[in-house]
């Protein structure tokens, strides 16, 4: 933890140097980090395993309470904003969500910027599912070197610390599931981000130098993955902005309930994941009639709806259906080999084999519409540098559609990894941010009490 203990000590520093807080004031401080999307992606709200590396770079968030009734926010390099409390609650009883998601939509309530939304969201839900009274205010600053928009959770890695450190303050006590899983639903019906769990449970859970195993039926932390003495994860940002509520992410995710919902229908019983269906079923029996494309109001007419409650199904919208429903039945086994072969002895053919399943898991991506010039660019760069310069293979990430590529390779591959980041930058202009290393999430850091 000394990394991190030296980031706190940074941290107090800029507290003092922006005065922020009074000196003397006891503030609570917690640090969740980002996370790189290794395997399982956007297969998570299917039920898929995913396998997630808590990345070096992180959030923290400090919070003081206040006896006026306002929420004071500060971001480095932003305005701060304040918000009454009032705009939180009507009648002493805390607003819904989605009065609360239209509040802080851009261009909707124009209550605050949508960004704010990441912070305020926690104090609402904590205030809605676990009783916190919003009379008292407080005031939080949060601080992150989780890159935005580059798909490795920087708003999990706000919410995950925002929400601890706020709970431990108000005297709120939360397990580290109620956590993540709180986090989620913020993200959800606040930010109106359509994400799966995966992200918040990287943040609260992740550990150093290990890949955290979630199986997402719907948050079933396995034993973590440690990262063999002869691999790395580096993750290498293409400059195209990521962001999980935009719609190619949300029409992706719908048209897998779609087909989730078709199976169903055609199978005469329900279908708890599509991550459970076998692939050998999918390819003979359950996926087989899939419709390649649909379009919106042909499938509400025909089945009525998803069963999703964080998307919905838009008429005269097409939708990739079997692409959509094909990706976790095949990235479950991806993910599933992927962790055997972490485990297994190792050697060439054991790096060779975990490369070639990152690129189906790209190659998955694509056909299901998540893919980008820029991280396909990346993809075959890496592909070029092959084995010989210790690299194996490369995805894209996360939600799709841009952001971060995740590339394994030998531990003396750095090298290659500089070489495939200026060829990118020769090529597009634009010179990638490369993560690497990794730290543990907030569940290992806690809620600390610091005194300026």
């Amino acid at each position: 933890m000394s990394d991190v203990s030296a980031e706190l000590d940074a941290f107090c520093d800029t507290l003092r140097v922006h005065a922020w807080f009074e000196s003397g004031a006891a503030l609570t401080v917690s640090r969740a980090p980002g996370r790189l999307d290794v395997m399982g992606g956007i297969a998570d709200y299917s039920g898929s395993l995913v396998l997630q590396r808590p990345i070096a770079e992180a959030t923290f968030a400090a919070v003081q309470r206040l006896d006026r009734p306002v929420l004071e926010v500060v971001s480095l390099g932003r305005p701060p904003v304040t918000i009454p409390l009032d705009a939180l609650r009507q009648d002493g009883v805390p607003i819904a969500y989605d009065r609360a998601r239209w509040m802080f939509a851009d261009g909707g309530g124009a209550v605050a910027p949508h960004w704010v939304s990441y912070v305020a969201g926690v104090f609402l839900v904590l205030a809605r599912e676990r009783g916190m009274t919003l009379t008292s205010g407080a005031r939080i600053v949060v601080a992150s070197t989780v890159p935005e928009g580059k798909g490795v959770s920087s708003s999990a890695a706000i919410e995950t610390a925002s929400m601890y450190s706020v709970a431990t303050a108000f005297g709120i006590a939360l397990e580290p599931l109620a956590l993540a899983l709180l986090c989620q639903k913020s993200e959800n019906l606040v930010a109106g981000a359509p994400c799966g769990v995966m992200d918040q449970m990287t943040c609260v859970f992740g550990q150093r130098d290990a890949l955290l195993a979630l199986l997402c039926q719907p948050s079933e932390l396995q034993a973590s993955v440690p990262v063999p003495d002869d691999v790395e994860f580096w993750g290498l940002d293409s400059g195209e902005r990521h962001a999980v509520g935009e719609s190619d992410y949300g029409a992706v995710r719908a048209g897998a309930f779609m087909g989730r919902r078709i199976v169903a229908e055609r199978a005469g019983a329900s279908v708890d994941y599509l991550a459970n269906i076998a692939p050998l079923d999918f390819e003979r029996e359950l996926g087989r009639d899939l419709p390649e494309e649909i379009w919106g109001d042909e499938f509400l007419t025909r089945y009525g709806g998803t069963g999703d409650t964080v998307t919905t199904v838009e008429r005269g919208r097409r939708y990739r259906v079997r692409a959509a429903a094909a990706h976790p039945v095949y990235e479950r086994e991806r993910a599933e080999n992927f962790r055997q072969l972490l485990r297994s002895a190792p050697g060439e053919d054991r790096r060779v084999r975990l490369g070639e399943l990152m690129y189906e898991s790209h190659a998955s991506y694509a056909a299901c519409g998540l893919g980008s010039p820029g991280t396909d660019r990346l993809v075959e760069l890496v592909r070029a540098e092959g084995p010989a310069a210790g690299l194996y293979g490369a995805r894209i990430t996360g939600g799709g559609s841009g952001g971060t590529v995740a590339v394994i390779g030998r531990k003396d591959a750095s090298a290659a990894i500089a070489r495939v980041a200026r060829a990118y930058g020769e090529a597009t202009g634009y010179e990638p941010y490369v993560f690497s290393g990794s730290s543990p999430g907030v569940a290992a850091f806690g809620a600390q009490s610091i005194a300026l």
